[in-house]
């Protein structure tokens, strides 16, 4: 499931930004064939797991030559150079398909993020040009914070449905209630399902997609909580400690979907100004793709519930899943979560691209 997932959040993404699919092949033949994209999703995870390792200078700042000779810096460097490059290729290509739907080839192709932004750049009355610099750091930013967190998400999701199969009876139920006169999960149906959407908190509370926010500098010297906060220090906020505190949430430790029904958290939202339950951020600040990465983990969970029955491989029980988690830019299962579907009879597997 670990894998297929990842592939699935990765191929949304690519659709979305630059119009391709991204398709893993495991034979020999297909691994020589790689395009740009698929470079793009392999030096970005190759990247990321260089930045959530352990970084000596991170701690000790005066220690900082230590990641020079131990050769991270030289590691992440190549990375980089790479991600550049390949962006390059991306933005020259999607240069290319517009010159050739002006000259009347392929003009009925859709438009891509990738393909607004050039768009976008050619007006005369941007305050702010868009420069090839920024075109890059915003498809960089979209891979970054829209592929891991949302597989992540996924897993732990399956991971805790498997383990409270009465919470996945009562999630099914609800998906198969209201999508069984069509026959598949629409996207107009995800209002109806509050059950599934608690079921989504929940799991992102428990195991919060990014455990320590994205870093802040504080602008003045201020106090708080009677601590004093220097000017123009970086503040970090520990997402996964907060919601994990029993002075927030009560039994915190438990799965229980039911909590975000409850009077007092009824109206707790993803992207809230309750500090309690922070996934995506808050304020400003807060992570502006929120809306379409709630919906893809939404629409995908559903579908998987509605057309597969789920099971643990034989002899593993649900006090036998392992929770031990990899920490990083997300949080991940350390190991893969293996499941046994079945389709179900409400629907047939899902086809197409």
């Amino acid at each position: 499931m670990s894998k297929l997932l990842f592939a699935l959040a990765n191929n949304v993404l690519c659709r979305v930004a630059l119009g391709k699919r991204f398709i893993v092949e495991e034979e020999e033949e297909s691994k020589s064939k790689s395009n740009s994209e698929d470079r793009l999703v392999e030096l970005l995870s190759e990247t990321q797991a260089l930045l959530a390792g352990w970084c000596v200078g991170d701690f000790f700042p005066e220690w900082e030559w230590v990641n020079w000779v131990s050769g991270l810096r030289r590691r992440l460097k190549r990375k980089l150079e790479g991600l550049r490059q390949v962006c390059d290729e991306i933005i020259q290509e999607h240069l290319n398909k517009t010159t050739s739907c002006e000259g009347g080839r392929g003009g009925g192709s859709r438009e891509d993020f990738v393909d607004v932004l050039l768009r976008v750049r050619q007006r005369d009355d941007l305050e702010v040009p868009i420069t090839d610099d920024n075109l890059k750091a915003l498809v960089l930013d979209m891979f970054v914070a829209g592929t891991d967190t949302t597989s992540a998400t996924l897993e732990w999701a399956m991971t805790e449905l498997v383990r409270h199969p009465n919470v996945m009876k009562k999630a099914q139920e609800q998906v198969r209630k209201f999508a069984s006169s069509t026959g598949k999960v629409d996207e107009s149906y995800l209002q109806h399902f509050d059950y599934l959407k608690a079921v989504i908190k929940e799991t992102m509370r428990l195991h919060p997609p990014v455990p320590l926010l994205v870093p802040r500098e504080s602008m003045d010297k201020c106090t708080l909580d009677g601590y004093e906060i220097p000017e123009k220090t970086r503040v970090l906020i520990n997402a996964y400690a907060i919601a994990r505190d029993p002075q927030s949430w009560d039994n915190p430790l438990e799965y229980r979907p039911e909590r975000f029904q409850d009077a007092g958290n009824v109206n707790v939202n993803v992207l809230d100004q309750d500090f309690r339950f922070l996934p995506f951020g808050g304020g400003r600040r807060g992570c502006p793709g929120y809306g379409f990465g709630l919906a893809t983990v939404e629409i995908a969970l559903a579908r998987l519930l509605y057309h597969f029955d789920w099971a643990l491989p034989q002899g593993v029980g649900p006090d036998d899943v392992d929770l031990d988690e990899t920490f990083g830019l997300a949080t991940r299962k350390k190991s893969a979560l293996v499941l046994v579907p079945t389709p179900s009879q409400h629907g047939s597997p899902i086809q197409g691209n």
